[in-house]
């Protein structure tokens, strides 16, 4: 598009280096060979502290750690600026990145929280008691808040100052093609935050496992709801397709399940000689 053409939009023009193909492309690529390095190299150090034992590897996970949380901060951001935001191309919020790290935190507590549950009901970890399940149960307590409060943080300053280039995506989602995505809204907000946040109110329910597995699979389908209405009406508009949707994530679950299974046989269970191994399955709240 070239300047004074019928077609030509300035906001889509000046975004036009940062979204072009090859820059796109760069960027993807990156995202994905950082985060798949670091989780083989710390994947790869777990494995032979258990099977050479000292501490150095133990330290070497920490600077490892360390140093993949900087990078995970820029890149998680970057990546849900490329893969979520650039759907609505005219939509601007400074808050986003925090949004979209908010939802696969609270998603990534409830998945190993989820799997911890599983896993102890058929017979493993049988070091794991209702400590361990209560501290896991507090996590997603309080980044369901979390998120809820970037949600509405967001939200209120979109609305409070109605700006058009940031008030077009809550348009499109409260009343937009004639109302489709409004239920979904509010139910967004329901199983995302009101549901977590009564159903793990109280202590006890944080220590049984049949709460905490009815919790779990709500966030990760209301998480999965959140990013649905993040990307249907900026693509699709109203002619979007739900039962597709639900098809491509069961694919990708499966691709997981497949991943996550193959990867705990190949290696204990239990950090043998992690030097805080003994803090950890004596843990008491």
């Amino acid at each position: 598009m070239t300047k004074g053409s019928p077609n030509y939009d300035a906001i889509i023009a000046g975004k036009g280096a940062f979204l072009s193909v090859p820059f796109y492309l760069i960027r993807m690529i990156s995202y994905l060979v950082i985060w798949w390095a670091f989780s083989w190299k710390l994947r790869k150090l777990s494995v032979e502290e258990d099977l050479n034992g000292g501490t150095k590897y133990f330290h070497t996970s920490v600077t490892t750690a360390a140093l993949f949380l900087v990078l995970y901060a820029v890149t998680s951001s970057m990546s849900a600026w490329d893969w979520v935001m650039s759907v609505d191309v005219h939509w601007f919020s400074t808050m986003f990145g925090w949004y979209v790290f908010a939802s696969w935190w609270v998603s990534g507590i409830a998945g190993i929280t989820l799997t911890a549950i599983f896993l102890k009901q058929n017979g493993y970890l049988r070091f794991m008691n209702a400590n361990h399940f209560h501290d896991l149960g507090k996590l997603m307590f309080g980044f369901s808040i979390f998120w809820c409060y970037v949600w509405f943080a967001q939200f209120m300053l979109i609305w409070y100052a109605n700006l058009p280039e940031e008030a077009v995506y809550f348009n499109q989602r409260l009343g937009g093609f004639n109302g489709q995505y409004t239920g979904m809204f509010f139910f967004n907000i329901v199983i995302n935050f009101v549901f977590p946040f009564l159903g793990l109110m109280t202590r006890d329910a944080k220590r049984q496992m049949i709460i905490l597995k009815i919790v779990c699979i709500a966030i990760l389908a209301g998480h999965w709801s959140d990013f649905y209405l993040m990307l249907m009406p900026g693509t699709l508009k109203g002619e979007n397709g739900l039962l597709i949707e639900i098809g491509v994530a069961a694919i990708f679950l499966g691709a997981f399940l497949l991943l996550l299974t193959r990867r705990l046989s190949e290696a204990s269970l239990i950090t043998v000689n992690h030097p805080f191994i003994d803090e950890s399955v004596h843990h008491t709240t």
